[in-house]
Formats: C-alpha cells, structure tokens, sequence
C-alpha cells in the first residue's frame, strides 16, 4: 500500500511539473497577440480629423464691387463647401474697415453667389470681426470639414519576407488597401457613421420585387443602341 501511494505521489509530482514546463512556453507561440482579435484591416485604421477651411477674400479700397479674380474664388469655395462642407456657412464682415460700403456690398455679392450655387440663405451665417480700420481686411469665409488619415505604411524594405517561423500575414497586408480608401472616400464623416441613409425608392423596390414573383428579369431593358457584343469592325 505504502508502495502504491509514493507512485501516485511521484506520479502528481511530475504532473505539476510538466504542467509548470507547458505555462512558461508563450502560449500563442509566433502569433503576436493583436492577431488573435479583429481582421488585418482593422490593424490599419483610416482616422477622421475635423478641420476648419477658410477662404480669405481681399477687398480693394480702389473697388467698388468684388473683382472678378475673388469671385472665383468664392464660387469655387462653394463648390467645395457643398461637396463636403458640415454645418453652416461662415460668412465674416471686416467691421471698421476703411471701405464699409464696400465690405457691406462684398458680403452681399459672397451670399449671392452662394445662393446661386444652391446654397440656402437659411446655411449662411454672418459673423463679424474688428478690421481696425485696415483698408486690407478680407472678408473671411469659414466651413466646417473631415479629412481622411491614411495608415503609415511600413515600409516593405523593412520586412522580412522570407522569415517563415509562423504563417501570420505580414504587417503591411491591408494597409495600401486602407491608404487608398482614405484617398478615394469622398467625405470622410461617412467614416464616423453620423450621416442618415437617403430613404429608399419604396416604388422601385416594389417594381422589382414584382417582376421576381412573376419569373421575369430584373433587370434594365437594353435599347438597340446597346448591346455586349464585341466588335467586328479590325477584323
């Protein structure tokens, strides 16, 4: 009996021991521990930055109207401000300035043309700062936007491509696909997740669905000018 219970003692002790050997070995081995939560895309995260663009329109005391080289500006300002411009649409007055008459006429000619772009009077705001009497404060034109953040790349001179102690996928997998989202997204507070969906074509929807239930195509009907055939006409 004796015999038996120094076996099983032995027999826990290297139990314990080869259990204490198995907890010192790094438990994911090469895996680093970042791979084991999230895919390779979520390792290179396009960041969202707010940002105020500003357009700065120079007043001529000489002037009686904005010139022709400012109104571009602000035209193209606008365009800018409508593609992807948050919020509403800043409109400074240079108070004190040494031309008021013509500052007053400046801003009226900016909200025109704005509202000629499809701008709403009701998305313009007025502001003013003090000019001080400078005969050269601009008028100031001021939006709210996002800017898309690429990830840093590293650079593939940096990586080891013929290390093959794991089969994880490489610190740059995924990451030149990210850059050129961030390039390409045409306003980055979509990234944010803030902007409500357009609602939907309920009558669409309905058309199509119908055409499903009665076995016939969905899809648009091509016209005789159309067609996927390749053409014959170097032959």
């Amino acid at each position: 009996m004796r015999t038996l219970k120094k076996i099983v003692a032995a027999c826990g002790l290297g139990s314990a021991i080869l259990l204490a050997g198995c907890s010192s070995v790094e438990p994911n081995g090469p895996v680093p521990v970042e791979y084991l939560s999230g895919t390779t895309l979520d390792r290179h995260q396009i960041r969202v930055a707010e940002r105020t663009a500003y357009l700065e329109v120079k007043l001529n005391v000489l002037d009686s109207h904005l010139r022709l080289e400012e109104k571009a500006k602000i035209q193209a300002f606008v365009r800018d401000y409508i593609s992807r411009g948050h919020g509403p649409l800043i409109m400074s007055l240079p108070k004190n300035h040494g031309n008021e008459e013509l500052a007053v006429k400046a801003v009226a000619e900016a909200r025109e043309i704005a509202w000629s772009a499809g701008v709403d009077y009701e998305e313009i705001r007025g502001s003013a700062y003090d000019a001080g009497g400078s005969n050269t404060a601009p008028i100031v034109l001021a939006f709210k936007a996002y800017d898309a953040i690429a990830p840093d790349c590293p650079q593939r001179s940096t990586i080891d491509f013929s290390d093959a102690t794991s089969n994880n996928d490489l610190p740059t997998l995924g990451c030149s696909v990210r850059a050129n989202m961030a390039a390409m997204i045409a306003d980055p507070v979509d990234l944010l997740g803030q902007r409500p969906l357009d609602e939907s074509d309920l009558a669409r929807r309905t058309a199509q669905l119908e055409l499903y239930r009665n076995g016939e195509s969905t899809t648009a009907a091509r016209g005789e000018s159309e067609s996927g055939a390749v053409s014959t006409a170097v032959n």
